[in-house]
């Protein structure tokens, strides 16, 4: 199945197992508790209370690790109401339509989540009430993503994978433009169906920035607050030609430096904020692609290099047999396996060269041949020795077909995603309560 239905399950991405970072507050759960049970909304007859609201703000929080005041949390509400507004509807199309989503998924999820963070099972759940949050705000969130990605999918049907005569037309589209501009861009969506709603989506999109700016990550804000598709994988656009976004995204990505966050864009349907993360001529984006293979031999304590200890002395000594024995990978490996380097894994996946830093380690893997291993390298908690396995040139620009037909579904599905939520908007019955 294609990576964005295969990805929904996981693709939260949210630090929720992490602790709270050391400064960062939540709202004293007095004040949440004052008015947990009031109904803020009636979905087709199901509630959104304020508990709800408050719990998905704890959650944004313990996320981005930001303080959430009484006055933030007052500017998120109505915006994080009419997210659970259209998540609730989401979910009941889910279960209208009878697709199954079993708790067995949910658990799976939150598994792969406990992994991601290094935690073991069920400390999630734990850490999630340790702050103040039920462990359903994040169950509920993660089974409507599960069941509206499995709907999507299920409207589209086997129709809606591109052919290869498709797929071989957008690789020649992209060809002929080689040489023009492309962003690496991430979003954030926030719809306006109803143009009375203007000035608080308005004040909402003016909160989000201010938190980006101010150093949220991106992923975490698109994944709790875009209604974008693209949120699955925290907003991520890919590579994107100024064709292939509204004349105003594009006329602001154009002037907007790597690393800057855009003000609210208005386009059709709602608002968006970008953020640009690299620029490239389109087809041309050459790279070194090494593969690497480490062992680290750690240090007992900080390394004095007038004052070494008898298990540093024996660490240096057996990195140094090492450098001057290894004559393949597999040996480089099999020592890393015996060192007891902890989190440093022996492979560490394909590297781009370009992108390797401090810059003189990145000048000693491009000198050094593949299967010689390297001099060690002292550190203050260890040696290391390193070997390159291959090394090859690709231009990464370069369309696959692969990566055009999951642009060509990804499109398909936004698409679908937003028609299907103002049809769901349309016909619902949705009663604001004071």
């Amino acid at each position: 199945m294609p990576r964005p239905f295969r990805s929904a399950a996981f693709a939260l991405l949210l630090a929720a197992a992490l602790p709270l970072p050391a400064g960062a507050q939540l709202p004293p759960q007095s004040q949440a508790a004052a008015q947990t049970n009031r109904i803020v909304a009636v979905i087709n007859g199901e509630v959104v209370s304020r508990a709800d609201i408050v719990g998905r703000a704890r959650l944004f929080a313990l996320n981005a690790g930001i303080a959430v005041a009484p006055e933030v949390l007052d500017r998120l509400t109505p915006q994080v109401t009419r997210l659970l507004i259209d998540e609730r509807l989401r979910l009941q199309e889910v279960q209208r339509r009878r697709i199954p989503v079993a708790d067995g998924d949910v658990a799976e999820a939150v598994k792969e989540l406990e992994q991601r963070n290094n935690l073991p099972e069920g400390a999630l759940s734990q850490q999630l009430r340790q702050v103040g949050v039920q462990p359903r705000v994040l169950y509920d969130q993660i089974r409507t993503q599960i069941g509206w990605a499995r709907l999507l999918r299920q409207q589209l049907g086997p129709t809606a994978v591109p052919s290869d005569a498709e797929v071989q037309e957008t690789i020649r589209a992209a060809a002929a433009r080689t040489g023009q501009p492309e962003y690496l861009l991430s979003e954030i969506f926030v719809p306006l169906d109803d143009p009375r709603n203007e000035a608080e989506v308005n004040r909402f999109t003016e909160e989000v920035i201010r938190q980006l700016r101010a150093g949220i990550p991106f992923p975490v804000a698109a994944t709790q607050f875009s209604q974008s598709q693209t949120a699955l994988q925290g907003g991520d656009l890919g590579w994107t030609r100024k064709e292939d976004l509204d004349p105003a995204v594009a006329a602001i990505a154009e002037r907007m430096p790597p690393g800057a966050i855009s003000n609210a864009i208005k386009v059709p349907g709602g608002y968006q904020i970008i953020a640009l993360r690299q620029k490239r001529e389109s087809g041309r984006d050459l790279a070194t692609l090494i593969s690497v293979r480490q062992a680290y031999f750690p240090f007992a304590g900080t390394l004095d290099p007038n004052n070494p200890t008898q298990q540093q002395r024996d660490q240096v000594e057996k990195a140094q047999r090492l450098a001057a024995n290894a004559r393949s990978c597999d040996a480089v490996e099999a020592a890393a396996r015996t060192a007891g380097g902890g989190d440093r894994a022996a492979d560490p996946g394909q590297i781009r060269l370009e992108t390797v830093n401090p810059p003189p380690l990145r000048a000693m893997l491009a000198g050094l041949a593949p299967g010689k291993p390297s001099q060690p390298i002292l550190m203050p908690d260890g040696v290391l020795v390193m070997m390159v396995c291959s090394r090859e040139q690709r231009n990464l620009a370069e369309l696959t077909p692969d990566q055009a037909k999951q642009q060509m579904l990804r499109d398909r599905i936004e698409l679908l995603s937003r028609q299907l939520q103002r049809d769901l908007r349309r016909r619902a019955v949705i009663e604001m309560r004071n």
